[in-house]
């Protein structure tokens, strides 16, 4: 049986990762703490497998390592931030503090993100924001992979949608592309040779394929639900791209594909809503305690244990992986031993099996 990783040595590898682009030890520990808790939570297409592809970036100038968001456009409840081309975690991160300071003085906030780079699990956003008492919505949008009802190829990005919502225990989370699964899905299948669902890609004529290889030259992902996913997915666009001004659908650079040196000129917006503001935290501490039990006790299906909240099964693998390590995949262990040779450093034992 592969060894598990400790939570603490897959954090200090990715931050001496990144460390060494020229990254300041705050952004690089911004950073590190999104990926890594993108891991512990067993989201692992969205976590330190990414690593090595954002050390490209910023050694590659595409990232700028030196990049400090800033406020383009603000009023009471709103802002318009510029990311600078850097890190897409350093400037959501940026963005979420600066929403949790508005909608506190406020109530509700607004704040966009442009010109940043690609901003991986939206969720981590969401849960920075719950974590100060509010609720919160994420967009973001991406370049163009995902089909539309009665298109041929791509029309919109697998562009991500997440909200958490805070309670007396976990937060409650939701993390979606608005695709029927998110592009690093189908990389990480075909990679490992599992057979692709036939509700996952479009192909070149514009119906269902399982053949992962077509994926993104030849095949599109399907929206998620049909029109619903299409609809959501047009709605982060305007959110995150229209309103601040931000690069668009096929203006999005490839973060993966595109050459180092090229930005990818990614966007997000944040909506929060502070829980104090609105109504007495225990009077909601309650209220959303009862909803949460009206759910679990719901009867079932045969074969269930029992009915989850949205982010349940991922705090549950996130308690498993704080107690005992988290359980990498071969493809995310692979993608280390990548890092380590960008970014010229060793990797630790516990991670090299």
């Amino acid at each position: 049986m592969t060894p598990r990783v400790p939570i603490d040595d897959l954090n200090q590898f990715t931050l001496h990762c990144l460390l060494s682009t020229g990254l300041c030890h705050d952004d690089a520990a911004v950073a590190s703490k999104a990926l890594v808790s993108t891991d512990t939570l067993g989201v692992f297409t969205h976590g330190t497998k990414l690593l090595a592809g954002y050390l490209k970036k910023l050694q590659g100038g595409g990232y700028r390592p030196t990049a400090v968001p800033f406020i383009e456009r603000e009023g009471p409840a709103w802002a318009a931030i510029d990311g600078d081309s850097g890190l897409g975690q350093v400037g959501c991160s940026t963005a979420v503090n600066v929403a949790i300071e508005k909608a506190k003085t406020c109530g509700i906030a607004f704040v966009t993100v442009r010109n940043t780079g690609h901003i991986g699990a939206a969720g981590q956003y969401a849960l920075q924001a719950a974590a100060h008492g509010c609720a919160a919505m994420i967009t973001g949008n991406d370049i163009p992979s995902v089909a539309a009802p009665g298109s041929r190829g791509a029309v919109l990005g697998s562009n991500p949608l997440a909200y958490a919502i805070p309670t007396a225990q976990d937060p409650i989370l939701l993390d979606i592309a608005t695709a029927a699964v998110a592009g690093g899905k189908v990389y990480a299948a075909w990679q490992r040779g599992e057979t692709i669902p036939p509700t996952w890609l479009i192909g070149p004529d514009g119906h269902p394929t399982t053949d992962g290889s077509l994926y993104p030259h030849a095949a599109a992902l399907a929206p998620m639900a049909g029109h619903k996913g299409y609809g959501l997915g047009l709605w982060c666009e305007v959110m995150s791209a229209v309103i601040p001004g931000g690069h668009m659908t096929w203006q999005v650079g490839s973060w993966i594909f595109d050459p180092p040196s090229r930005p990818s000129w990614h966007n997000a917006s944040l909506m929060l809503v502070d829980i104090d503001a609105m109504t007495d935290r225990n009077s909601f501490n309650q209220r959303i305690q009862s909803l949460i039990d009206e759910i679990h006790n719901a009867p079932p299906a045969t074969g269930a244990t029992s009915v989850l909240l949205p982010g349940e099964r991922e705090f549950q693998t996130a308690r498993d992986a704080q107690a005992h390590g988290i359980n990498l995949p071969q493809d995310v262990r692979l993608k280390l031993h990548e890092a380590a040779e960008l970014a010229r450093i060793t990797l630790p034992d516990s991670l090299a099996h």
